[in-house]
């Protein structure tokens, strides 16, 4: 039976993909800011409309959701400032290069790392430290290791524990691992006939062959 949805992976970097179900998710995620002008008809969709209000009055503070201070967002113009969530500042920092596997990142944001790739878009003087604390082993390395390692070591088993801390992406990583440890077992009792490559990996090298060929 043919699949009714083919899941469609997430952007890298700053670009989303919205084919992607994960990136229309996670860019309904709300940043604090502050309206630098008026944002005339705009007061129902930043949840300030009561009253009948329709403007949102110069100097107010604001929860955005994300495609829309993109939208908003001109360093030059100064329609709206955006300040970073509080998991992304220098004192969560400092935690994450502790000891980046104590923090539940479901619980503080279930797409940490595009999100956290996303501020990149908003000029910010901390902006080189969030980058290098996403993907440096302060963070996703120091992390990914215990996930693959937890993957691989939970056959057949309830796994609901091991990836309730994880948010989106690392809960993927830690599917793939799980998929290629099944299939690695159903191998070896001879109920395959052969071992493939993952999905993950297969569009990813498509990617690459695409950007050579571009």
């Amino acid at each position: 039976m043919a699949q009714a949805y083919f899941p469609v992976g997430p952007g890298l970097g700053l670009e989303e993909n919205f084919l992607s179900l994960d990136d229309i998710l996670m860019s309904q995620e709300k940043l604090p800011g502050r309206a630098e002008s008026s944002l005339p008809r705009l007061a129902l969709a930043l949840g300030r409309g009561a009253g009948g209000a329709e403007s949102v009055p110069e100097g107010s503070k604001l929860e955005i959701p994300l495609w829309l201070a993109k939208g908003l967002y001109d360093s030059k113009r100064r329609i709206i400032s955006v300040e970073l969530p509080k998991i992304y500042k220098e004192a969560w920092r400092t935690v994450f290069s502790a000891d980046a596997n104590i923090v539940d990142l479901h619980k503080m944001g279930p797409y940490y790392y595009g999100f956290g790739s996303q501020l990149l878009n908003f000029d910010n003087p901390e902006n080189p430290e969030i980058a290098q604390s996403i993907l440096q082993a302060s963070t996703f390395i120091n992390r990914f290791r215990r996930i693959m390692d937890s993957s691989q070591n939970a056959y057949n088993e309830d796994t609901s524990a091991l990836v309730a801390r994880l948010d989106e992406l690392e809960r993927a990583l830690f599917q793939v691992g799980q998929k290629g440890l099944n299939d690695f077992q159903c191998w070896e009792k001879g109920q395959a006939s052969q071992i493939t490559a993952s999905s993950l990996v297969q569009n990813y090298g498509k990617r690459k062959f695409t950007e050579v060929d571009g």
